[in-house]
């Protein structure tokens, strides 16, 4: 499934909250879904600046694919998490360089969140590309 795939699906599984309560809900139980993150992760190295909450995201390359894994000590942030590892892991850099994260307007994430919330989500995707660029421009060197 394609990046543009998996954020369609994304929006269409949205679309059946009629209110922005059950949305945050629904968030919100995505982040409880997430896969442990190991203690000895949350360092320094892997920290993501600007985010309100602690976040923490680490990527391993595995067969030219990139591998996500994050966490936040916040719950709501937890559940921006896993949406961004539904639409991003797992992705070759070029396929995640080559997407716009189209989702992010089209289900209004920047309306609903508060100012600080929406910039550590932007920090989060942006913290994404900087990784997939990393990789991307280390297999050109070789």
């Amino acid at each position: 499934m394609s990046i543009e795939q998996a954020q369609a699906e994304l929006l269409d599984e949205f679309s059946i909250f009629d209110n922005w309560m059950d949305r945050y809900q629904y968030i919100i139980d995505m982040g409880r879904q997430l896969p442990e993150y190991p203690e000895e992760d949350k360092v320094a190295d892997y920290k993501i600046e600007g985010c309100q909450s602690n976040v923490w995201l680490r990527a391993t390359e595995e067969a030219g694919r990139l591998r996500f894994r994050a966490t936040s000590d916040a719950a709501i942030v937890s559940g921006l998490i896993a949406i961004l590892m539904r639409i991003y892991d797992n992705r070759e850099p070029e396929e995640i360089l080559n997407g716009e994260p189209r989702f992010l307007a089209e289900l209004g994430l920047d309306k609903h969140l508060s100012p600080t919330r929406s910039n550590g989500l932007h920090a989060m995707i942006e913290s994404i590309y900087a990784i997939a660029r990393e990789t991307q421009g280390s297999r050109s060197v070789h």
